[in-house]
């Protein structure tokens, strides 16, 4: 069950660099790691909040709607990211990188269950122009993902083919597409990540 709740809902690694960020946490009974996976499961559908979960100024993040336009909710399927980070942000995304929210995925097993929210590089939905307003191509996949096994949490990130989009009209966001992936395969994303996934596992008077 633990590797099916691990993979099952992770696109495969094919090109590029792949990341995994993992944090667990254990409580003394099936109860408690219950109600908790409830908490952590609504942090991690509440994009709004993940900056301040992280505890970090490494990056912002705003959710929208398909056409763009800012909304204060819970996640769902065909929603987009704006991410502001440190930085010259891109052209195409008007000083933004832009994910879609492609899948969200619930499973629930005896003992077990999970959630999953996979986001994919995209073009900016306030815009005519396709080219994909992320410093990373679109072939590359981030899967946020809180499962409980017995008394365990996992909050974990997922990056697959992970690839930097230098193939852009533009060749100014080509160049800093190119920096930014480059310092990602680097490592310098892990931190943003590991505060995140530590974030929503945190205690709820914290």
């Amino acid at each position: 069950m633990e590797n099916e709740l691990n993979n099952q809902n992770i696109p495969p690694q094919k090109i590029g660099e792949q990341m995994d960020v993992v944090e667990k946490r254990s409580f003394d009974n099936e109860l408690s790691a219950m109600d908790f996976f409830e908490l952590a499961k609504h942090r991690l559908l509440d994009v709004n909040g993940w900056s301040v979960l992280a505890g970090t100024a490494l990056s912002n993040f705003q959710l929208t709607n398909s056409y763009g336009n800012l909304v204060n909710r819970l996640v769902q399927e065909g929603d987009y990211l704006r991410i502001d980070i440190p930085g010259p942000g891109s052209k195409a995304g008007d000083g933004y990188d832009w994910v879609r929210v492609e899948t969200i995925a619930e499973e629930r097993e005896p003992g077990a269950e999970a959630i999953s929210v996979t986001v994919r590089p995209a073009s900016n939905p306030l815009s005519n122009n396709d080219d994909t307003a992320h410093f990373l191509t679109e072939q590359a996949t981030s899967t946020f993902q809180v499962k409980r096994i017995g008394t365990h949490i996992y909050a974990a990130e997922h990056g697959r083919n992970e690839l930097a989009n230098t193939y852009n009209t533009s060749t100014t966001d080509n160049i800093r597409n190119m920096l930014v992936g480059w310092a990602a395969t680097l490592g310098f994303s892990y931190p943003q990540w590991k505060s995140l996934v530590s974030g929503l596992l945190k205690d709820p008077d914290k």
